[in-house]
């Protein structure tokens, strides 16, 4: 195993004006921050929970496969979800882009600004 450490991006990979990189990559190894339902240029993109949980996970996806890797071999997820109601279809969605033996989870309610319903991050192993 490599202990390179990268920060793998591409220009498909969202953006933040925040002081954080969107992965890093330790070897095999896969660190990918918090994905919000953000545009291209880390803009809030408001919409219903299942809107911003879609966007969520595929701007989890754009920063995990540039990194090399992809939704299969995400070994942990740490979600955060504003409202405790929207726990039940969280689950619902969460098992259409992830199936069993499902990656260790930790999910976190009630933590969200106003201005977020739904993020996710991840660890995952590199395919290449």
């Amino acid at each position: 195993m490599s202990t390179a450490i990268t920060y793998p991006k591409t220009s498909d990979t969202p953006t933040s004006h925040l002081p954080f990189s969107p992965a890093v990559r330790v070897g095999d190894l896969i660190f990918v921050s918090g994905q919000a339902s953000v545009d291209a240029e880390g803009k809030i993109v408001p919409d219903t929970f299942e809107g911003e949980f879609r966007r969520s996970v595929e701007n989890l996806r754009k920063v995990v496969e540039a990194a090399g890797s992809d939704l299969k071999h995400v070994v942990q997820t740490r979600n955060y979800v504003r409202d405790a109601s929207d726990v039940a279809r969280y689950n619902e969605l969460y098992r259409e882009y992830f199936s069993a033996p499902f990656p260790a989870r930790t999910t976190i309610t009630n933590c969200l600004p106003a201005t977020l319903r739904f993020e996710i991050e991840c660890i995952a192993v590199a395919l290449k």
